[in-house]
């Protein structure tokens, strides 16, 4: 049972509400405690000797943080500067206090590694980006520096971690749901009070064009009520190709049509969906797993018993996760959707998103 559920079923009842807002209260005392102990040097913040930019939400999973640290990292690549990514890996399986770098190592296994930054490590392979791992991303930080020299440093999901002296903060608002119910964890979404925003250099709203032009005002409205100044762009997920996993191959968007099956494992699994309705396809067929769930022969073996003839679509974040056998079990017609984030309002407003990555080198023309 994943925490969406516990909180609806606590919040059925009085005592239960009770409990979950006693539990916000406590979440949010621990987190003002440990902000509170690094701004006055009770807790040590370390530096490292590169530009360091994290890419975070305000609130729990969804926002499409994964796709944005991707285009960040993909944009000072091709200018040829050399970006590392750290983060902790969340929820890997294997858990380690070492750092674990992917970099060009094709026999890495995701369960050391955590799924995101693994798949991370794969899409950006062309671009030669390391992806280093660690609870102790100082130290992964001063790893990524020590072996790749890096010229900076993409903090991955990052914002409510401390230790780590960063450059600037890109807060990612998912335009669906920015806020939840204003509450903090575990009653709400927010992971931190909307006073947080004003650590923020610059917001990114995330599926806008999920929301109408009223609701995305709203929201910057209300994040200018805690930010005055800060840049507010628009962005949406563009799907770009499928690719054939069984074949290797990319395929047309518009080649797969008609019925179809999915899964995914997502923190916001309805938008993938949504995607797919809007690519033309009907979903006869539909799994949600929690976010971060791991496959077994098991499941695939379920996916190919029920599908009958569809075509099979996930994403690539849960592809990573598929057993080793699973060529045994699917054979066929096996898609991974490719999406890529788009800033929104061409190349003036990309340049306010790389400017804040790194304004050194990134002059406006």
């Amino acid at each position: 049972m994943d925490l969406q559920e516990v909180r609806n079923k606590l919040q059925n009842s009085v005592p239960g509400r009770w409990l979950l807002l006693g539990a916000s209260k406590l979440y949010g005392a621990a987190g003002w405690l440990n902000r509170f102990a690094y701004q006055n040097g009770w807790k040590t913040v370390k530096s490292v000797n590169s530009r360091v930019v994290c890419i975070g939400n305000i609130t729990a999973g969804g926002t499409g943080k994964t796709t944005a640290v991707l285009l960040a990292a993909t944009a000072l690549a091709k200018e040829g500067l050399r970006v590392a990514i750290v983060s902790r890996g969340y929820k890997r399986q294997q858990k380690s206090k070492e750092v674990v770098v992917l970099f060009d190592n094709p026999d890495a296994d995701w369960r050391s590694a955590g799924d995101e930054p693994f798949m991370m490590s794969r899409v950006l392979s062309q671009y030669k980006v390391p992806v280093v791992i660690s609870p102790d991303r100082a130290e992964a930080a001063t790893e990524a520096l020590r072996r790749f020299k890096s010229q900076i440093i993409l903090l991955d999901d990052g914002f409510q971690h401390h230790r780590l002296k960063r450059d600037a903060n890109i807060v990612l608002v998912d335009a669906k749901n920015p806020f939840g119910n204003g509450e903090l964890l575990p009653y709400g979404n927010l992971r931190e009070p909307l006073t947080a925003l004003q650590r923020a250099a610059l917001v990114v709203l995330t599926h806008c064009d999920q929301a109408t032009p009223r609701e995305l005002e709203d929201i910057k409205d209300k994040i200018r009520e805690y930010n005055d100044e800060v840049d507010i762009l628009e962005s949406e997920h563009k799907p770009e190709y499928y690719f054939d996993v069984c074949k290797g191959r990319k395929v047309d968007l518009k080649d797969v049509q008609g019925k179809a099956a999915c899964f995914c494992a997502l923190g916001h699994p309805e938008t993938f969906e949504k995607t797919l309705e809007n690519l033309g396809l009907t979903l006869a067929q539909r799994w949600r797993f929690p976010d971060h769930q791991f496959y077994t022969a098991a499941h695939l073996r379920t996916f190919e018993d029920t599908r009958g003839s569809l075509p099979l679509i996930t994403t690539f974040k849960d592809f990573v996760k598929f057993p080793d056998n699973w060529r045994e079990i699917l054979t066929k017609d096996v898609y991974v959707l490719s999406v890529n984030l788009k800033i929104r309002g061409g190349e003036e407003q990309m340049d306010k998103f790389t400017q804040v990555l790194y304004p050194k080198f990134f002059k406006r023309k």
